[in-house]
């Protein structure tokens, strides 16, 4: 049986965002879809979910600093590798502070680092409380990264991590790995 996704290749890039444990879901939903998938975390995501965990559901070493010694980068670049394998790169958990890095083309991490040597299509998925969201300066990142060919997915309206109801809440990751399969297969 063929599955939507089979042989091909997606980058799933983790921010710092209470939201940071769905990623646990968009790996397995797209290896389930038959995707090959590697992560690259921030800093601030790892104090939310594991290096470790998203390596057993990813079936891949995580990148999670640019300082690692990666054995698999013979050039200890891992981020240029990511950026050169994937046929698509979808950022969850994605707080204010990480659209803004996107935006501004910083590279102090392995997500924005492989994102501003990688040309493969960006998918984001923000996560943030609805003033953080709404506020010019992240209205404005968020633009610049649609401009430049990226696709924002959400956020959506729902329980917050501050326990309000608003704007700001990552999109469930269904709509999420359906937006990769969209741009890779067309919606199969």
């Amino acid at each position: 049986m063929t599955l939507p996704l089979d042989g091909h290749r997606v980058l799933v890039g983790v921010g710092g965002s209470v939201a940071a444990f769905k990623a646990c879901q968009v790996v397995t939903d797209l290896r389930r879809d038959g995707a090959e998938v590697k992560v690259a975390m921030t800093e601030a995501a790892t104090h939310f979910v594991t290096p470790t965990l998203l390596r057993a559901l990813s079936g891949h070493r995580v990148a999670s600093s640019i300082w690692e010694d990666d054995p698999e980068a013979g050039h200890g670049m891992s981020h240029l590798d990511l950026a050169m394998w994937c046929e698509v790169q979808v950022v969850v958990a994605a707080s204010a502070d990480l659209i803004a890095r996107l935006a501004l083309g910083l590279a102090g991490d392995p997500v924005t680092a492989t994102a501003l040597a990688c040309r493969a299509p960006l998918l984001v998925a923000p996560a943030m409380e609805s003033a953080m969201w709404e506020h010019p300066a992240t209205q404005g990142n968020a633009a610049t990264l649609t401009a430049r060919g990226g696709r924002i997915i959400g956020p959506v309206y729902g329980r917050l991590a501050s326990g309000h109801e608003s704007t700001g809440r990552m999109a469930e990751p269904d709509v999420i790995v359906a937006a990769v399969r969209e741009l890779l297969v067309g919606g199969a």
